[in-house]
């Protein structure tokens, strides 16, 4: 359907970090007194996670089709603020970007640059991982052991990661 088509080239706007986007529309049954009800569900993979959206069925299939996209661009946009670090507070988004005098240093002290992750030593001496969708002004091919980097901490599946790292 074209219009689904147009409504993920729109999404791809507001992330240039979407990896991958599936769209499911159902019509599951009919109700005796209404038409179909149709469900539409959204999964967009995207560099550090995946984002599902489903919403509640609706008798007009635009409807729902404009109603899950809606919510995407909603969930793509706050995906992207916590990856930049900002923060929101009581319903306005208050950019709390990183700061360079606040930000924690570390060094890379181990990098695969085919796999695209590597691991941090921090001050202290720990390891933290980190992944390319976390640099925030490097590629990385522009790293190398030993380079000073900051970042902000982050829970990770297994334990705290790296997220937005930027050189030093």
């Amino acid at each position: 359907m074209e219009n689904i088509r147009q409504k993920v080239r729109k999404l791809e706007q507001f992330s240039d970090h979407i990896i991958g986007c599936r769209v499911m529309v159902e019509a599951p049954h009919r109700h005796k007194h209404q038409g179909a009800l149709y469900n539409v569900r959204i999964d967009l993979t995207v560099a550090g996670g995946e984002l599902v959206v489903k919403r509640e069925p609706h008798e007009d299939i635009y409807v729902a089709i404009r109603d899950a996209f809606d919510a995407a661009k909603r969930q793509l946009l706050s995906f992207a603020r916590k990856r930049r670090g900002e923060v929101k507070h009581h319903g306005t988004v208050q950019p709390q970007p990183l700061q360079e005098e606040h930000a924690p240093l570390a060094k890379v002290s181990k990098i695969d640059h085919e796999e695209g992750f590597g691991f941090l030593e921090t001050e202290q001496g720990e390891e933290i991982y980190f992944t390319r969708q976390e640099l925030m002004d490097a590629d990385m091919n522009d790293l190398e052991i030993g380079v000073r980097v900051r970042y902000a901490l982050a829970q990770g599946v297994h334990q705290p990661q790296a997220a937005a790292v930027t050189l030093s």
